[in-house]
């Protein structure tokens, strides 16, 4: 396993990191869940991603029950603020009181006395940025977070939470998009600003919903036990299952094997060379896929390799800055 630093900051993390988006706590039974995280350990990885809303906060306690014995000083831990967690008006969004429980329900199910990152999962329009960022330091000198993040924040929202950020000294370092090789929404305006206020991308989704590991093949249905099959996730891939996007993904398969990698490997490859993304996020259903993904790792592709990874897929990949809009 390679690390980066996180931002200018001087938190370094894992180059793939482990998140627990769609499985704990929902697709796959505790057991599996701890053995995938067990897998992440024994592959190196020491930074693992979740949030409070995924699974109705019960894959924060998964991943906390899982974690359970290991060296805290030898983790970074991440975990977000946004989303409902509850059915009253202040569970929700970026406000004070929403913030500063949150935080403490979030320690309190991952069994840890801070996390190492702290994120704003959605910005939110409806709270005065001052005051979500006050919350923020307050949580930061309390020593329950020590670094702050956003998540799909627009390069706009971005510049003026490090403004503020700056002012209230706040450690604000990260931001966490959706990015592949086949949804570069943030190349021309987010990662620019990014670089700029010293602020990194930790990306979700590096291989689009996994249509980049080739499994979904022109022409035919979604496998019965795919992203693309089941009801909660079918959504989400849907635009990818194009039979044009599909073939061009197959035509990456001799690049991929050029390189000595599987297709998966190579699509979390492709988002580490760019040097503003710190880690990819990979998420599994079984350990194997987790020893799998992590040989990308280190990975270095060559320039004439990454030109004609941009010739194949053309012009199915999707580039409108447009799409990183919060709700």
């Amino acid at each position: 396993m390679e690390f980066r630093r996180l931002g200018r900051s001087g938190l370094s993390v894992s180059e793939i990191s482990y998140g627990n988006w769609l499985t704990h706590g929902s697709q796959i039974e505790e057991e599996q869940a701890k053995a995938c995280v067990h897998a992440a350990l024994d592959a190196g990885i020491t930074t693992f991603d979740t949030a409070d809303v995924y699974a109705g906060t019960k894959a924060e306690s998964v991943l906390g029950r899982a974690l359970a014995g290991q060296r805290r000083e030898g983790l970074e831990i991440f975990t977000k603020v946004f989303w409902p967690t509850g059915d009253g008006p202040n569970d929700r969004g970026l406000g004070r009181k929403h913030i500063i429980e949150s935080a403490n329900a979030s320690l309190r199910r991952l069994r840890v006395d801070y996390v190492d990152l702290y994120q704003a999962h959605r910005f939110d329009r409806t709270v005065p940025l001052e005051e979500t960022f006050l919350a923020f330091a307050d949580l930061v000198r309390q020593g329950k977070v020590l670094y702050v993040g956003v998540s799909e924040w627009t390069a706009e929202q971005i510049a003026r939470g490090a403004e503020l950020a700056r002012e209230l000294g706040v450690p604000l370092i990260s931001n966490q998009p959706q990015y592949s090789a086949l949804y570069r929404v943030i190349e021309s305006q987010v990662v620019p600003t990014c670089e700029r206020e010293g602020i990194s991308q930790i990306v979700w989704s590096p291989i689009a919903q996994g249509v980049l590991t080739g499994k979904y093949l022109p022409g035919q249905q979604p496998p019965a036990d795919s992203r693309g099959s089941h009801e909660s996730t079918k959504s989400m891939v849907s635009r990818w299952l194009r039979d044009d996007v599909l073939e061009r993904v197959q035509r990456l398969r001799p690049v991929a094997e050029e390189a000595g990698l599987s297709l998966a490997q190579l699509a979390v490859a492709w988002v580490l060379q760019n040097t503003n993304v710190a880690s990819a996020i990979i998420g599994a259903s079984r350990p194997e896929q987790v020893t799998e993904n992590v040989k990308a790792a280190g990975v270095t592709l060559e320039r004439e390799l990454l030109d004609r990874i941009d010739e194949i897929l053309g012009d199915v990949v999707e580039r409108d800055p447009m799409l990183t809009v919060s709700p």
